[in-house]
């Protein structure tokens, strides 16, 4: 079964940022799903290279069956194209940019169902729709936890139209987050409870409130039964901070009754207009035993990464301390170049350490990295004024741990190669280090208005260590494709490609 990254490769144009975007609300929209007692389809256009007609197709990129409700599809969908005839109402929202909904229910395998589109915004467009099918094959008596959830679920769904829903919240730690069949509790804009489902209650009551939670302020309400002062502090601004529209990741607090707790607070603002907030519970008293043992072999390798970093640094001071010593100049340039591929490492490492899934933000790794690589330039020159200015363009986002560094790497070398020979004749200038991705591909490219490339050039002939280090990375460890070109206005481009589908 293809990935979601990969089916959006193979057959749509979206941006990077809408393929973040979509891999957010997918990792996040079980919860939608259960509030909503719907299956959830993403569909998105499929591009004319995979469907040559005059009429939009759309292809399902992937699929959340409830688990408070029976499923509207038994049989995979994920990866079937559709016409927008068969369902006009996907055409319609990707159009208008408003919540469609069938008048008459859709009858598929003698069962019926009713479906509804909602438009996914991305910076005010719309990239897809998402189907949210409901099963009508069987009646239900409109309960209070019905109610409450299904009102829960139109506020959301608003929310993916509007483009509020799902936002980026640092590390939001969706697989371990609190479920809907967890505990539920609803509070209105004043942050006063509206409901609480009968779990939600459950874990209040593990925790030592003993009384109804309907009319309760849950904010003080909830720092008062938690152990640590600060942590009481922390999950009381955490509801305040949801009922303001902001959302942060979730927290776990231990009571003073000895429960452990994982909370998540979601904030409700459909329209942009104030709605309240939802605040997900859940019990891990028994699970946070079985799960110590993981968190100390994840404490183990974060501790090997910092380990592993403390070492290469002791590495480059030895160097640049060597450096100091060697009376060659050429000695002291290979030493300097030394420690700077050394430091590189090292700064990735540094980030590993502070990871809990081996992934990298590579935007703010660049920016440690590539400043050092001006200082080394600097600090070569003999004047001690830059002369050149690096400039990054784009988002490189967020990479697995065995790309991160050799792809650091292959910029650093690049920068350095520019730096060290196209303005070789003390004038001033620009690189520019620039990240344009896809669904399907990244592409670095690394330019400057230097002195340029002699005609004669040849990448795969050169003798310069930086660029057989880099063809080396970019062959065997990240299996890209690299370019270097004069520049029709002056100087030199370096272009970076590499897939991006099956490593995210």
């Amino acid at each position: 079964m293809a990935t979601l990254v990969e089916l959006l490769a193979d057959n749509t144009w979206l941006s990077g940022a809408a393929v973040d975007h979509l891999q957010l609300l997918v990792a996040d929209w079980q919860l939608l799903a259960d509030l909503a007692f719907s299956d959830l389809l993403l569909w998105v256009p499929a591009s004319t290279a995979t469907v040559a007609v005059e009429q939009p197709w759309f292809v399902c990129a992937a699929h959340a069956r409830p688990t408070t409700a029976p499923t509207a599809h038994p049989e995979d969908v994920v990866g079937t194209l559709l016409e927008s005839a068969e369902h006009p109402q996907l055409s319609r929202a990707m159009t208008e940019g408003e919540i469609c909904r069938e008048e008459e229910p859709h009858w598929s395998h003698d069962l019926p169902m009713r479906r509804e589109a909602i438009p996914v915004t991305v910076d005010g467009e719309v990239v897809a729709v998402l189907s949210r099918d409901t099963h009508l094959g069987t009646s239900r008596v409109p309960s209070p936890l019905e109610v409450a959830y299904l009102g829960s679920a139109a506020d959301l769904c608003q929310m993916i139209t509007d483009g509020t829903f799902p936002v980026f919240a640092g590390s939001t730690d969706v697989h371990t987050s609190p479920r809907v069949g967890d505990g539920l509790v609803r509070l209105d804009s004043s942050g006063v409870v509206v409901f609480a489902s009968p779990n939600g209650l459950s874990a209040y009551h593990r925790m030592g409130h003993k009384s109804d939670l309907v009319g309760a302020r849950l904010a003080p309400l909830t720092g008062s039964l938690v152990r640590d002062p600060f942590e009481a502090t922390e999950v009381s601004s955490r509801i305040v901070d949801a009922l303001d529209g902001y959302q942060e990741p979730r927290i776990e607090i231990d009571s003073r009754r000895g429960a452990t707790v994982l909370f998540r607070a979601l904030p409700l603002r459909p329209a942009g207009r104030a709605a309240g907030a939802l605040v997900l519970v859940r019990d891990v008293t028994e699970v946070k035993r079985r799960d110590r043992a993981l968190l100390s072999k994840d404490a183990t390798i974060r501790e090997i990464h910092h380990r592993v970093k403390n070492n290469l640094q002791t590495v480059a001071a030895l160097l640049r301390l060597q450096s100091r010593r060697t009376p060659s100049q050429r000695g002291r340039q290979a030493l300097g170049e030394s420690v700077r591929r050394v430091t590189s490492i090292a700064l990735v490492h540094e980030a590993l350490s502070t990871s809990v899934d081996e992934r990298v933000d590579l935007d703010n790794l660049l920016d440690n990295v590539l400043p050092m690589v001006g200082e080394v330039a600097t600090t070569e020159s003999a004047s001690s004024e830059p002369q050149v200015r690096l400039a990054r363009i784009g988002t490189f986002g967020v990479v697995a741990a065995e790309v991160a560094t050799p792809l650091v790497m292959v910029v650093a070398e690049l920068v350095q190669n520019s730096l060290g020979h196209a303005f070789d004749d003390g004038r001033r200038g620009t690189i520019e280090i620039e990240a344009r991705r896809t669904a399907k591909e990244l592409e670095v490219s690394i330019s400057d208005d230097g002195v340029g490339i002699p005609e004669e050039f040849s990448l795969e002939d050169t003798e310069g260590l930086g660029l057989q280090i880099v063809r080396t990375l970019v062959e065997s460890e990240l299996r890209g494709s690299l370019d270097l070109q004069q520049r029709s206005t002056g100087g030199t481009v370096a272009r970076l490609r590499l897939g991006t589908a099956r490593r995210d």
